[in-house]
């Protein structure tokens, strides 16, 4: 213990000094997620279950943000890249009456930022600043951190107000109304004999614009040569349509450059370029000009596909003849530059610390690669999910300690396929609905087990429906039902 002390004398003013500044500027994970709890009780997905469109957004959006906050809490990075985030806030707005106040819940607003900051800190406060949220708890958390008497230990005990302050002053118990959205059972049965009505009526209502949005994908795929025409949202039909009816009046503009289009695949989202994957997006807030642009830059995109192309060759070869595949369900749409930006940076990595791998003893596998990730992982469908940051002799190990069960599930994963669309054919064919289908966050084996639930336990009122197996209750706006896959009976 004297030892101890005499080495702190030893230390010198100034180091003290800095010591001092870090602690009080600086915020654990901990520190970061209680900080943040009145953000994310405004943008859970579950509060949104009504609102799938807006749900979607809020679930990609935190999954980014959870990946840059990681990222910041990485020891030894020195590089991020900034990440622009959207965000549905669910607004509250306080009452007052007879020293009585409540809270209602009118609806939302959106709320876009961007994460630049490599200071957790700073960025807790950004987030907190563009919801026009309060910062003072982080601030008096920050101060309690500086007051600690040393570096390494801290006491840490979030404020939890007892369940009489809610009830006597009238407010939400945030995490109660929480655990009720996401726990409230509902019964399929209930739900559908509720909703029936509603959804025949909107499904009825947009049969007229469903066989407009046919035949315009057939005009233009077929005066374009295109090979598909896509949409990264779910948008509804009427939205679609305009989309088209655009595209179509930039045919009539602008014929010649848009005949570069053949063989293409297009894909209506949120920007515009040529994805990792060599289809053309569309950026549905761009202008015609921008979509002019796109269509005469082709050729310069195809010399970059092949540099692309090269380059995923190089790394292969590199990892045992691994493919490197880029799959829109499990991953953010790329543009082709920031793909190839990804793979240069992942394969200098490699160059420099080469790791002994036979030429072939991977070929047949497939790995994604990702930037908001430290530790590498497989996934239940057999694709290795590889961090871009990951060290080249913990990536060697990691592959071939796997290799052989990503074989079986990438087998497995080919007879569930076959298997989920055998009895999605059988339950729609059961159920006489118009339509089965599901959304892309769930998975195989979910499906499966919803349509052997649906066969085993037929619904009422389904003829002639639109079904989506999701992971919430709605109906769409085009008059679609939507059920989660381990729905209650």
């Amino acid at each position: 213990m004297f030892a101890c002390c005499r080495a702190t004398k030893r230390l010198c003013w100034g180091k003290l000094l800095y010591i001092h500044l870090v602690q009080t500027r600086s915020l654990s994970g901990a520190d970061a997620g209680h900080a943040l709890r009145p953000f994310y009780f405004a943008v859970h997905p579950d509060f949104f279950g009504q609102f799938p469109r807006e749900r979607e957004v809020n679930e990609n959006s935190l999954k980014k943000l959870n990946g840059y906050l990681e990222n910041l809490q990485k020891p030894g990075l020195r590089s991020h890249k900034p990440a622009k985030l959207t965000f549905y806030v669910r607004e509250t707005v306080q009452n007052s009456e007879n020293d009585q106040e409540s809270t209602r819940d009118p609806g939302f607003r959106t709320v876009s930022f961007t994460l630049e900051s490599r200071d957790l800190l700073s960025t807790v406060l950004g987030i907190l600043n563009s919801c026009s949220m309060s910062t003072d708890h982080v601030r008096s958390a920050t101060d309690s951190v500086g007051s600690t008497k040393t570096a390494t230990s801290s006491f840490y005990r979030p404020i939890k107000w007892d369940k009489t302050f809610y009830s006597f002053t009238g407010y939400k118990d945030p995490e109660e109304e929480l655990e009720q959205a996401q726990k409230a059972e509902i019964t399929i049965i209930s739900w559908i004999q509720s909703n029936h009505k509603v959804a025949q009526k909107k499904l009825n209502n947009s049969i007229p614009l469903r066989e407009e949005l046919e035949r315009l994908k057939k005009e233009l795929s077929d005066e374009l040569q295109l090979s598909n025409v896509r949409w990264q949202r779910s948008w509804g039909i009427a939205h679609r349509c305009s989309q088209l009816h655009s595209l179509g009046r930039l045919i009539k503009h602008d014929c010649e450059s848009l005949k570069m289009a053949k063989g293409h695949t297009v894909i209506f989202t949120d920007q515009t370029g040529m994805s990792a994957a060599g289809h053309l997006m569309l950026g549905t807030m761009d202008v015609h000009y921008h979509w002019t642009k796109l269509f005469e830059m082709l050729p310069s995109y195809y010399v970059l596909q092949r540099k692309l192309l090269q380059l995923q060759d190089r790394i292969s070869h590199l990892l045992g003849g691994i493919e490197i595949v880029h799959i829109e369900e499990l991953q953010p749409l790329l543009t082709m530059e920031e793909h190839y930006t990804v793979l240069d940076s992942f394969c200098k990595k490699l160059l420099d610390r080469r790791v002994p791998i036979h030429p072939r003893s991977l070929r047949g596998l497939q790995m994604i690669l990702e930037n908001d990730r430290f530790v590498p992982r497989l996934h239940e469908m057999g694709y290795f999910i590889i961090p871009v940051l990951c060290d080249p002799p913990s990536l060697h190990w990691f592959l071939l300690t796997h290799a052989q069960k990503a074989r079986e599930k990438l087998k497995r994963k080919d007879e569930l396929k076959i298997k989920e669309q055998e009895l999605t054919k059988a339950c729609k064919d059961s159920a006489s609905l118009s339509r089965l289908y599901k959304e892309p966050s769930v998975s195989c084996e979910q499906m499966i087990n919803c349509c052997h639930r649906l066969i085993e336990e037929p619904l009422p009122n389904l003829m002639g429906m639109h079904l989506c197996v999701s992971h919430y209750y709605s109906v769409l706006q085009d008059g679609d039902l939507c059920i989660p896959w381990n729905w209650k009976s």
